[in-house]
């Protein structure tokens, strides 16, 4: 059962991906080096999903202005349900499909949620498989990778 496995360990540099946001403008891991990035995998049709939609979205915009960029990648998914879902929860971070799953498969995925927290020399500090849901573990991630 997915949910009852927390978290798995990763370490080491995260894959280079680079996508399409769903507005159109091109998004490359490499690019962000310096800051701290947080990427989530998800999909419209996931429960797990929206239950963390929420938080992750407030911590979004408290972070912004601290060095600290979340990326949402869709994962097998329509694109009418994907924006009807960023729509519903008013998600405002940069978000695209990953196409043919290239990402997705770069970093393992094997269902959604699953969460990468990447510092800003671009070394994966920590994962969550399942949907983040608790402030305090966000937060304590997100201290690990927020840039100096």
């Amino acid at each position: 059962q997915r949910q009852n496995v927390s978290e798995r360990r990763v370490s080491g540099i995260a894959p280079e991906f680079e996508f399409t946001t769903f507005d159109g403008e091109t998004v490359r891991l490499s690019d962000l080096r310096g800051k701290g990035v947080v990427l989530n995998f998800w999909a419209s049709w996931c429960d797990p999903c929206r239950a963390e939609a929420a938080l992750l979205e407030e911590a979004w915009r408290r972070e912004e202005a601290n060095g600290i960029v979340f990326i949402g990648l869709d994962y097998l998914d329509q694109e009418h349900s994907a924006l009807a879902y960023l729509a519903e929860f008013d998600i405002t971070y940069p978000n695209g499909p990953d196409v043919q799953s290239a990402a997705a498969r770069r970093y393992g995925i094997q269902g959604v949620p699953e969460t990468f927290f990447i510092d800003g020399e671009g070394r994966i500090a920590s994962m969550v498989i399942g949907p983040v849901l608790s402030k305090a573990d966000l937060e304590r991630r997100l201290d690990a990778i927020r840039p100096e």
